[in-house]
């Protein structure tokens, strides 16, 4: 009996979640699952498709003025797993059916590293970030801007992703690099 009103009351937390996002500008298409995520700001530049997934201390952060195209798109059927964090200035898009494992970091930018100012003082330099579909990404990994991963690649647990994957590619390591293409 326990069991079944704590699943009910896990389950009106949800469909409670989902609405607050939605009211605060999110795009969240239908069936999503969506634990105790943040978004800090920019709210509308956030789309996740239907049946994405997002769990506990998922942060979606964007920066940047409103414009009509989103920053951070999540495609249906992705899971992302605890402690990830999305940092958009430009675009970050999620193929569909990812999984993205816990205490990962994609971004589209870095600051300027100019001698003579202060790093935080120089403008964000940008590039679009793309996941490809069914692209698994292991345990703290991070991907960098501009970087696409393609359709199908495996990204291993700590790897630092620095350049483009190409399809089907498992990538591994610091900076990483292709070791095999999954059969």
């Amino acid at each position: 009996m326990i069991e079944r009103f704590y699943q009910a009351w896990c389950g009106v937390r949800r469909r409670l979640r989902r609405q607050w996002l939605r009211f605060r500008g999110v795009r969240v298409g239908r069936g999503c699952w969506i634990q105790a995520i943040e978004v800090p700001r920019n709210p509308w530049d956030v789309v996740l498709e239907d049946e994405a997934a997002l769990d506990n201390h998922v942060v979606l952060l964007t920066s940047g003025e409103r414009r009509a195209e989103p920053r951070i798109r999540i495609g249906a059927g992705t899971y992302i797993n605890r402690f990830t964090m999305l940092d958009a200035s430009d675009s970050i898009v999620v193929g569909q059916r990812c999984m993205i494992g816990p205490s990962c970091y994609i971004t589209d930018h870095d600051h300027g590293t100019q001698a003579g100012q202060s790093v935080g003082s120089q403008p964000l330099t940008s590039a679009k970030t793309r996941i490809g579909n069914d692209v698994w990404i292991g345990a703290g990994a991070i991907v960098l801007k501009g970087v696409t991963v393609g359709d199908g690649a495996v990204i291993g647990a700590g790897a630092v992703v620095t350049a483009d994957s190409p399809a089907g590619a498992v990538v591994v390591g610091v900076p990483a690099r292709v070791v095999g293409h999954r059969q």
